[in-house]
């Protein structure tokens, strides 16, 4: 199985997906609407569903996860070169969109935006520095300090956004496709299409999707028109070359970056009367929409793709 400490961050993601779908349904009662005021018995269950949530995950990721390795005494490790960075990204992305619901929820209950910064956009740097630390103390992984500053990259670009803009004008995205590699090694890079999701970073893109209106309110562009600059790598079939070595492997694959130049869309901003299709966009939106794109290479190769995903 591949290593589990390195996909919890899209794991919490799914459970991401899961709870903003449920919380933007509620939506439609008046009870649920956004206060313009600070609602004290709303902030309070925010608090209180956010800590017993999280400490809720934490013993269960200890007892299903770690349990069943030995501990040792606190320990780091390098693992920055892993994956070519696709990880750490991943970790970013978790951490922008974990907060960034931390923030949502306390913005219903009218709390100030000082008050929705510190202690909701920063829900999801706390829960995965947790984790991390639980790493720290397993003998068979190690506490990251390229994860933690991972963590730190997509809060900051959460918390940044609303000093700057009080707005979210630049979204980081996530795309995926099926790829060759994960049936050489299906144990590592999953066995269908739902763990692959999760496991093969060759398919993984990971996208800054900039919304063009928001930065030029008078102009004619539609409100939900993005540009996306995305990054993804292939040729990984073990995170690092340990395991062509232990095995006595030699390593046929070559590895390579990929940039990426595409448009996109900011599904949030398309105006709609329906409740239902305004939960759903909202929902989907952490997805980077399939889009012509022209891709180059660190191999130094470029093509053009009409639809990429």
């Amino acid at each position: 199985m591949v290593m589990f400490a390195k996909l919890k961050p899209l794991f919490f993601c799914f459970y991401l997906f899961v709870g903003s779908l449920f919380i933007n349904a509620q939506q439609s009662s008046t009870f649920w609407q956004k206060s313009d005021t600070l609602h004290k018995q709303r902030r309070n269950a925010v608090y209180i569903i956010e800590a017993s949530t999280a400490a809720l995950t934490l013993v269960g990721i200890n007892q299903l996860w770690y349990a069943n390795f030995d501990n040792s005494s606190f320990h780091t490790i390098n693992d920055s070169n892993d994956w070519l960075q696709m990880d750490k990204i991943g970790h970013a992305l978790s951490a922008y969109y974990v907060g960034k619901m931390g923030m949502n929820a306390l913005d219903w209950a009218g709390a100030s935006k000082k008050n929705q910064l510190l202690y909701g956009a920063t829900l999801g740097f706390g829960f995965l520095s947790a984790v991390e630390i639980f790493d720290g103390y397993s003998e068979e992984w190690g506490f990251s300090t390229a994860d933690i500053i991972a963590n730190a990259m997509g809060t900051g670009l959460l918390v940044g956004q609303e000093l700057l803009w009080n707005e979210q004008r630049i979204l980081l995205k996530y795309s995926f496709h099926t790829t060759k590699y994960a049936n050489q090694r299906p144990e590592l890079l999953g066995e269908n299409f739902l763990e692959q999701t999760l496991k093969d970073y060759n398919g993984q893109t990971y996208w800054l999707s900039a919304n063009l209106w928001s930065f030029n309110k008078n102009s004619k562009i539609p409100k939900w028109l993005n540009i996306a600059f995305g990054y993804g790598a292939e040729g990984m079939i073990s995170s690092n070359n340990d395991y062509f070595v232990n095995n006595n492997i030699t390593n046929s694959t070559e590895k390579f970056r990929q940039y990426y130049l595409s448009l996109d869309i900011d599904l949030s901003k398309i105006e709609t009367q329906s409740k239902f299709l305004k939960t759903i966009f909202s929902t989907v939106n952490f997805i980077k929409i399939p889009a012509p794109t022209f891709e180059i290479t660190s191999q130094g190769k470029g093509r053009f793709h009409l639809f990429y995903f």
